[in-house]
C-alpha cells in the first residue's frame, strides 16, 4: 500500500495542478457560455483544488512517503501544517456545496435568482468560504507539538499530550461534521430536489396540450442553457460525493473506534481509509476533465489552448540555436 501511494500522490499532483491552472485561465480569459456567477465559482474551485494538491498531496503526503523525516515534523511547521491543510480542504468542499446551492436557486427559483445568483453575490460567497474555512482551522495550531525520539533519532508531529480530551474531541467532531456529514446531506438533498423537479416538469409537458394559451405558459424546464447547467451541476457535485463517500465512512469509523496502529496495513480499516483518502483527493485533479466531457465550448477552448501551447513550444525549439550551427572562432 505504501508503494502504491508513493507513486499515486506525485502522479496526482502532476496531473491535477497544471489542469487546474489551465482551467482557471480558460474561465478567466475565454467565454465558455456559462453564467458569470458560475464562472467565478468554477475559478474559485480551481484555486482551492490547487491549494489542496499543493499543501496536502505534495507538501504532506508526497514528502511523507519519500523522506524519512518530513520538514513539517519540526516547529513551526508542525503547528501550522493543519491550518493550511484543513483550510484548503474545507474551502474546496464547501465551494462545491455553495455552487450546488447557487445553481439550485438559479434553476428552481426565479424570485431569488435575480438577487442571489449574481457575480457580486458569488464573489462575496467565495471570499466568505475561504476566510471561514481557514478561521475554523486555526484551533489546530494548539493541538500539535513536535517531539524528538532519541531512540529513532527522528522528530515527530503529534497531538499535544497536555491537550484536554474535550478540546481534541471537539476539533475532531467539528471537522467530521464540516467535511464528512453536512456537505453530503446538502448536496444530496439539493440534487434530489432538482432531479425531482425535472422529472415532474417532463411528466407535465409529456401530456397533450388542449389549451393553446396554457401550452404557451408551460415552457419546458430543460431548455438548452438550463440543461447544460443541470448537467454541469450534477456531474461536479455527484462525482464529488461518489469519490468522497468512502473516505467519509472510513474516517467516521476510525474516529469513533480505537485503531491501535494506523500504519498497520494488516487491518482492513487502514487499507480502506487510505484508499478512501486517495479517491477523495482525486477530486482536486479531475474537474477540468469533467468540464471537458460535459461542456462543448469548454472542450473547444481546452483543445485550442493545447494547440497554442504546442505551437509556442515548437517555435521556441526552432528559435533555439543548435550546438552544431554555432559559429566557431579561430
Amino acid at each position: 500500500m505504501v508503494h502504491v501511494q508513493r507513486v499515486y500522490y506525485p502522479l496526482l499532483a502532476v496531473i491535477g495542478i497544471p489542469s487546474n491552472i489551465m482551467t482557471f485561465f480558460i474561465f478567466w480569459r475565454r467565454n465558455c457560455m456559462i453564467s458569470r456567477s458560475s464562472t467565478f465559482y468554477l475559478m474559485a474551485m480551481a484555486v482551492a483544488d490547487t491549494a489542496v494538491l499543493l499543501f496536502i498531496v505534495v507538501l504532506e503526503l508526497t514528502i511523507k512517503y519519500h523522506t524519512p523525516e518530513p520538514f513539517w515534523s519540526q516547529e513551526p511547521w508542525c503547528s501550522v501544517r493543519d491550518i493550511f491543510n484543513y483550510g484548503a480542504s474545507n474551502a474546496s468542499i464547501w465551494l462545491v456545496v455553495i455552487f450546488t446551492a447557487e445553481r439550485f436557486l438559479a434553476i428552481n427559483t426565479w424570485s431569488l435568482k435575480n438577487r442571489l445568483c449574481t457575480p457580486r453575490c458569488a464573489l462575496w460567497a467565495i471570499a466568505t468560504v475561504f476566510v471561514v474555512s481557514h478561521l475554523l482551522a486555526i484551533p489546530y495550531y494548539w493541538a500539535y507539538m513536535s517531539v524528538y525520539n532519541a531512540e529513532l533519532q527522528r522528530w515527530f508531529c503529534i497531538y499535544r499530550p497536555d491537550a484536554s480530551t474535550l478540546y481534541v474531541h471537539s476539533l475532531v467532531g467539528l471537522q467530521t461534521l464540516l467535511s464528512h456529514i453536512l456537505p453530503f446531506l446538502i448536496i444530496l438533498i439539493l440534487n434530489g430536489l432538482i432531479l425531482r423537479q425535472i422529472s415532474l416538469s417532463n411528466r407535465v409537458h409529456a401530456t397533450p396540450k388542449t389549451d393553446s394559451s396554457r401550452g404557451q405558459r408551460a415552457t419546458p424546464l430543460l431548455r438548452s442553457r438550463k440543461r447544460k447547467s443541470v448537467v454541469l451541476l450534477v456531474t461536479v457535485s455527484m462525482s464529488f460525493v461518489l469519490l468522497s463517500v468512502m473516505r467519509s465512512v472510513t474516517q467516521i469509523i476510525v474516529r469513533t473506534i480505537h485503531v491501535p496502529d494506523r500504519d498497520d496495513y494488516g487491518l482492513a480499516i487502514n487499507v480502506a481509509a487510505d484508499l478512501g483518502t486517495m479517491l477523495s483527493l482525486s477530486n482536486a485533479a479531475i474537474n477540468m476533465y469533467l468540464y471537458a466531457c460535459t461542456q462543448a465550448k469548454f472542450r473547444q477552448e481546452v483543445i485550442m489552448s493545447l494547440k497554442q501551447a504546442c505551437s509556442l513550444s515548437r517555435a521556441c525549439c526552432v528559435l533555439q540555436p543548435h550546438p552544431d550551427t554555432t559559429p566557431s572562432h579561430v
